[in-house]
């Protein structure tokens, strides 16, 4: 089934009159749309742009793990100090999310949602993916050096963003497989909706709470616990053999969730079920209105 997305000019602001029609939901079309036209915006920009992007992104992911440390080396590890801790655990993906860095995992979300439409962006799609991947990972690694080989912590910080990051990686493949499936159907949920959010308020709370479901959860996220993982790594509590390891089903199990789990099931819902195409049942003053006198 052919499908072509209209390339949308940004809006002019709109009149006060306007205000309130601007706050009407967005229809799946709509969001599809807006996602698919920031996903050409991204994959328009430079490999190089992407690089530094994507590096900015990794070390900026850092501030969840930190957060996370701050809040058990003060309080403690019990289950409610530890539900406390994750409440910081988002504040990595806001930082990266509104101030437009590059994530991996949401890229499994914007240029795929793009390629299933118009298949011609599919080595685009891999030249970001080959771009920002790696650049997040020496991101992460660059965070956890200044946590973990300086003084700009304390070292009951450190104790804790390791042990965070040993937690993460005393699982078997399969169990790191499956919780990064839903560590990326979440984040790209994220992302998703984040698209289709009226305002930066709005986009902080939609991002907070999944984002802490997946900190809550502990599920695989493969940028977001790297910083842990090298930490643990850097202070000699883990073999480096571990990150790979630990990574790769991560990473495997994010871009099956995020792919899977997001873009097809939103993808078949807006074009092979027909939301495109879709027209709302007419109000009955609309019926009334459009009947001969």
């Amino acid at each position: 089934m052919a499908f072509h997305l209209r390339r949308r000019m940004p809006a002019p602001r709109p009149a006060a009159p306007d205000a309130q029609k601007n706050l009407e939901r967005p229809s799946a079309q709509d969001i599809y749309e807006q996602v698919a036209n920031n996903a050409r915006q991204e994959l328009g920009r430079s490999t190089v742009s992407l690089i530094i992007s994507g590096l900015a992104g990794g070390i900026f992911m850092g501030l969840s793990a930190l957060g996370t440390a701050i809040a058990l080396s003060m309080l403690g590890t019990s289950k409610p100090a530890e539900f406390i801790a994750k409440m910081f655990y988002p504040i990595g993906f806001i930082v990266v999310i509104l101030g437009r860095s590059q994530l991996f995992t949401e890229n499994t979300l914007y240029p795929v949602a793009l390629v299933l439409a118009e298949k011609k962006h599919f080595w685009h799609t891999m030249r970001l993916w080959a771009a920002v991947l790696p650049s997040n990972i020496v991101g992460a690694l660059a965070f956890a050096s200044l946590a973990s080989l300086t003084n700009a912590i304390s070292p009951n910080v450190v104790q804790s963003l390791s042990q965070l990051g040993l937690d993460a990686i005393h699982h078997p493949p399969a169990t790191i497989f499956w919780s990064g499936v839903m560590g990326g159907w979440i984040i790209a949920t994220v992302a998703w909706l984040v698209s289709g959010s009226h305002s930066i308020t709005g986009s902080v709370i939609i991002i907070w709470l999944l984002a802490f479901v997946v900190g809550l959860g502990n599920f695989a996220h493969c940028i977001a616990a790297s910083g842990e993982v090298f930490a643990a790594i850097l202070t000699g509590h883990a073999p480096w053999i571990a990150f790979p390891t630990w990574f790769l089903p991560a990473v495997s199990g994010n871009i099956c969730g995020g792919v899977g789990m997001v873009t097809l099931l939103e993808y078949g819902q807006v074009i092979y079920g027909g939301d495109a195409e879709a027209e709302a049942i007419p109000s009955p003053q609309e019926k009334e209105a459009s009947e001969p006198v």
